[in-house]
């Protein structure tokens, strides 16, 4: 008896303070997002309810607007309005690294850091725990890849500080070298004047810390500050990532011998905050950086928009509001290039927004810390992997995104709790991630456009796969499937050089799909013994295997195995890449049986019940509020 009244003491308070909690949240609200057919519509649902509407989200002919739960019932049954939680966002490991700062570890912190238990004992990095978001910080190296380094500009660094590469060649004293660069042939086209120069690349991240080695000058040629309905210019990056992204990209810094340390060294910026100097952001900040990016496309010229985050999809790519507003981006004519997520090598990982079918999505490369030998590159193995829920191969190219080392400032947030992945008196960061790999693709194609400014968004998509390299075995085989690869490792020069076109997005129509008229589904599907494949959609039975090297999948990853990367490699007849299918055509889903299956269809994610579905005959609730992780945690590669 003693047990029980204490059972009843205790959990008596804690019920009291549920139901205060609870009445309280009914009074202050929660953040929606509230689309309609036009904001104006938008607006007005908002106020015949009794609520204000804060922003304006017109890429998604929406408003934000702050809910009571009687409120967001009332517009859940309005006709013609649909509604989303305002979902978090996470740039980095966020409020799991604070709390190792502050001595605050979760419970699962051993079975995070006992695979890296050696690698990391001496960093901060080792205090993460496994729900860590994060981009993939330097836990294992505290030198850079790269060999002999010193700086890109002069400096007395003594013999003792020069480090190697895995292979143990070193480069001359005082001569800084990025690999990735060369790796993909951008310097080739550097050294032929082709530098992004004249086109604008809009990154959308945690902001610009300007290293004045970055010779930014007046390349920047805005910046604007979207956090919690900011609407200033862009005051630096506390935070980290968004320096190092757009300085792979775009940064202008060069060696003691003239080699230029990014890829489109003389591309225009514009810089777009929507993540906090922790790391975190929201669905709503996002969309309205959005909002601004494309409404001032024109204005600067923006023809390229990184986007290296993600998050977990939660519905259909048509149905998110992320994805909605990156769809809109390229119906404006954007090229949009987006990280593949750092979850792989699970199967069916690709994060949002590189789940949309439009856009490029990149994974990741690693050299195998042999910047000069190129036969021993391997696909990393925290690189994202498809299909996508709706059937679309994904990533759609590889890029060089293993222990990148690009500018940071020595003060900022991802510095200071992993100061081992700085260069010893350099403003220089090495990391790792899709994240690096996105920003490596946005300035090749800031070179394509230099050379060709009609290029549109499906042709540049068209020419980066179709002159793709994907690794291949000693045999000729196809070393990884085209779940994990792509069509291969970016190629700058062949890239550039190509007039391959109408071979990317085959059957899509972007202005259908943000009309909600028609949605569409790609050709990959998972048969009983879960190997996923592409579908034969010319046969005479429809949805059969088709029949080629790599077009199947067991989900298995050669762990630590590098490959040679062929330019020669010939793909299997009747293999297309990007094709796209009715997804509102019922006939043609149930022609396979494997589609009709819910456990093939779903295997491997669980589907959020307060995901807002858009069927006028089941409105959507709009409690998703689950965080949403960029990047996890893994060591470099």
């Amino acid at each position: 008896m003693r047990i029980q009244r204490l059972i009843i003491s205790v959990t008596l308070p804690v019920l009291l303070a549920g139901h205060f909690a609870s009445a309280l949240a009914d009074t202050s609200g929660s953040i929606y997002i509230v689309e309609a057919a036009s904001v104006a519509a938008a607006r007005d649902s908002v106020q015949s309810v009794g609520a204000h509407a804060d922003r304006t989200l017109a890429i998604i002919h929406a408003v934000s607007a702050r809910l009571t739960v009687r409120q967001a019932a009332q517009l859940r049954k309005r006709f013609g309005v649909r509604l989303y939680g305002d979902r978090s966002l996470r740039t980095s490991q966020s409020d799991s690294l604070l709390g190792s700062l502050t001595g605050s570890l979760e419970s699962t912190v051993n079975s995070a850091t006992s695979a890296v238990n050696e690698t990391v004992s001496s960093s901060a990095v080792g205090a993460v725990t496994s729900s860590v978001v994060a981009p993939v910080l330097s836990a294992v190296e505290t030198n850079p890849v790269v060999s002999s380094v010193t700086t890109p500009v002069v400096s007395a660094i003594t013999s003792s500080t020069s480090t190697q590469d895995g292979s143990g060649v070193a480069t001359p004293s005082l001569l800084f070298y990025t690999n990735f660069p060369a790796r993909i042939g951008a310097d080739t086209l550097q050294q032929a004047g082709i530098t992004g120069k004249g086109v604008t690349i809009a990154v959308l991240d945690s902001g610009l810390w300007e290293d004045v080695l970055q010779n930014w000058g007046s390349r920047v040629l805005a910046t604007q500050d979207v956090l919690d309905g900011a609407s200033g210019p862009v005051t630096g990056d506390p935070y980290g990532h968004g320096t190092h992204v757009t300085s792979i990209a775009a940064g202008g810094a060069q060696n003691l011998a003239g080699q230029y340390l990014s890829i489109a060294p003389q591309a225009n910026v514009v810089v777009v905050q929507a993540f906090d100097g922790t790391g975190e952001g929201r669905y709503v900040d996002v969309i309205a950086g959005l909002d601004w990016i494309v409404a001032n496309r024109q204005k600067y010229n923006i023809r390229v928009l990184n986007l290296s985050f993600g998050a977990p999809p939660q519905s259909f790519y048509w149905d998110d509001p992320i994805d909605q507003a990156v769809m809109a981006a390229w119906q404006a004519g954007i090229v949009v290039v987006a990280a593949a997520g750092n979850e792989g090598p699970t199967p069916m990982t690709i994060d949002v927004p590189g789940n949309v079918p439009y856009v490029i999505t990149v994974g990741a490369l690693t050299d195998n810390y042999t910047p000069n030998d190129p036969n021993d590159d391997r696909l990393a193995s925290f690189s994202s992997t498809g299909p996508t829920y709706e059937g679309f191969v994904k990533p759609e190219l590889i890029a060089p995104g293993g222990h990148i080392t690009a500018s940071m400032s020595g003060s900022s947030y991802l510095a200071n709790i992993d100061p081992n992945s700085m260069m010893p008196g350099e403003n220089l960061f090495t990391m790792s991630g899709t994240s690096m790999a996105a920003a490596v693709t946005t300035g090749v194609v800031a070179q394509m456009i230099q050379e060709d400014p009609s290029l549109t968004p499906d042709t540049v998509k068209c020419r980066l796969l179709s002159t793709a390299e994907p690794a291949v075995t000693s045999a000729g085989t196809l070393a990884y499937s085209v779940f994990q690869q792509g069509a291969g490792l970016i190629n700058a020069v062949s890239a550039v050089n190509s007039s391959a076109s109408g071979c990317a997005n085959v059957g899509l129509d972007v202005a259908a799909d943000l009309a909600g008229t028609e949605h569409f589904g790609g050709p990959a599907n998972e048969n009983a013994s879960g190997q996923f494949y592409i579908m034969n959609m010319a046969a005479s039975t429809w949805g059969t295997p088709l029949p080629g090297d790599g077009l199947t999948w067991d989900a298995g990853y050669p762990w630590d195995q590098g490959y040679s990367w062929s330019q020669g490699y010939v793909w299997s007849d009747g293999y297309t890449w990007s094709y796209g299918y009715e997804w509102s055509n019922a006939d043609t889903w149930t022609k396979a049986d494997t589609w009709t299956k819910a456990d093939t269809w779903t295997k491997g994610y669980t589907w959020n019940s307060s995901v807002p579905w858009w069927w006028t005959s089941q409105p959507g609730s709009a409690t998703s509020t689950a965080p949403a992780s960029i990047e996890n945690w893994v060591p470099n590669q």
